[in-house]
């Protein structure tokens, strides 16, 4: 019989007793299971997610900015109803910003509202409708024409009826045929197509390609009387000089809108990095509760791995009285039940894990969010089974190193 550990041996031994007690293993790594499953499902969604906002805070431009009357992001209640107490942003506005900012490449602008498109016997409802300046496509995310073009001068300075389409208008209404030089009806009225941008794909599950661009002068003739508010694209020269783009344009917007020193800004002025901020604050919620979920799955299941491991002890006295009884030394038993412990606790890791991963591919599935598994997440979920295996294993190897095994045999 061997005196000294066998690392091989003592993970078989674990395994075995997990495949003869089926049950009694099952609730033994239940708790495991679900901190694993937890930590891996969130770091998965998470990880895909960092990947796709970074693409898209890309593909937003980093050299651009909005100006509008209330952020994209509204958190609270008391918020929504402050930013209902702000003046809009009228089309004068506009003008006045674009005839006397300097340090912006571009100043452009757009109206947004929802509307029905037909064309023949077919409908697209709750289609994105803009209102924009001629030059708006050219702030913000990148859009290319697929065919035809976009607005231009002329259009916007003789409020025509033209429009320029998403790729799911084109899909949708147009599946033989190409769209440009057709006429639609959008809220009844007639637009001529003149351009099909590219498809841009969504974010978050929603299409970026439902929508229509008619010229801002246009939208304006047929619902200025909707008091809408405007939202005003600001393109900086590069990123250098985006802060000072932003600067001079708050202050030109301060003095027209005749704010006082102390006030505060009754607008809000926006980038990429505003939405970043936001979605870091969001996931680190999401990581702090997937952090407190794992913690206590975790704590319960090393309870339920130490009783277990516990219960070992007391069926295997005999065999711990044997092997001290031909040499084996107490740090050799310590060993060995905590080398069975942690191979017990790494069990439900492996399980979790693939739970994790399976869940946050169903989740994908279902709600369009990214996922992506790290090599590192799998890493650490492992060690982190390891370990409390290894944690909550001290106490009952400890007790089974200090058996007398004079006791221990008389005992067997």
């Amino acid at each position: 019989m061997k005196t000294s550990i066998d690392i091989t041996e003592s993970m078989s031994i674990a395994l075995r007793s997990l495949l003869a007690n089926k049950l009694r293993s099952f609730l033994t790594l239940l708790g495991i299971i679900i901190g694993v499953t937890t930590v891996i499902t969130v770091v998965t969604i998470i990880q895909g997610l960092n990947r796709y906002v970074k693409y898209q805070m890309f593909a937003f431009g980093t050299n651009s900015f909005t100006v509008s009357r209330a952020p994209e992001m509204i958190t609270s209640l008391k918020q929504a109803q402050e930013m209902l107490k702000r003046k809009r942003i009228e089309y004068g506005d506009y003008l006045y910003l674009k005839a006397n900012a300097r340090v912006p490449r571009l100043i452009e602008a757009e109206y947004g509202r929802r509307a029905t498109v037909k064309y023949g016997a077919s409908t697209l409802a709750e289609i994105y409708m803009r209102g924009e300046s001629h030059g708006n496509y050219l702030t913000g995310r990148t859009m290319e024409a697929e065919s035809g073009r976009f607005l231009n001068a002329d259009d916007e300075a003789y409020a025509r009826q033209v429009c320029v389409i998403g790729y799911d208008i084109q899909k949708e209404l147009f599946p033989f045929e190409n769209p440009v030089g057709k006429w639609l009806r959008a809220d009844g009225r007639k637009y001529r197509i003149i351009g099909v941008v590219k498809g841009m794909g969504k974010i978050l599950g929603q299409s970026l390609d439902a929508f229509m661009t008619i010229p801002i002068t246009t939208f304006q003739k047929y619902y200025a009387s909707n008091r809408r508010s405007l939202t005003i694209n600001v393109l900086a020269r590069d990123l250098e000089s985006l802060q000072a783009a932003k600067d001079e344009v708050r202050t030109i917007m301060r003095g027209r809108r005749k704010l006082t020193f102390a006030a505060e800004d009754d607008f809000s002025i926006e980038d990429s990095q505003t939405f970043i901020d936001f979605y870091n604050q969001l996931t680190g919620t999401l990581y702090a509760a997937m952090i407190a979920v794992a913690a206590i799955s975790m704590l319960i299941g090393g309870i339920v791995i130490m009783n277990i491991m516990l219960v070992a002890v007391t069926e295997r006295i005999g065999e711990i009285g044997l092997r001290k009884a031909v040499g084996a030394r107490r740090r050799d038993i310590l060993a060995q039940f905590l080398i069975e412990s942690s191979t017990i606790s790494a069990a439900g890791g492996v399980i979790g894990i693939t739970l994790g991963f399976i869940f946050a591919k169903v989740i994908s599935a279902l709600t369009s969010l990214p996922a992506a598994l790290e090599p590192w997440s799998v890493a650490l979920a492992l060690l982190l089974s390891s370990s409390v295996g290894l944690f909550f294993g001290i106490f009952p190897a400890n007790r089974a190193a200090k058996l007398d095994p004079v006791v221990a045999l008389r005992a067997e």
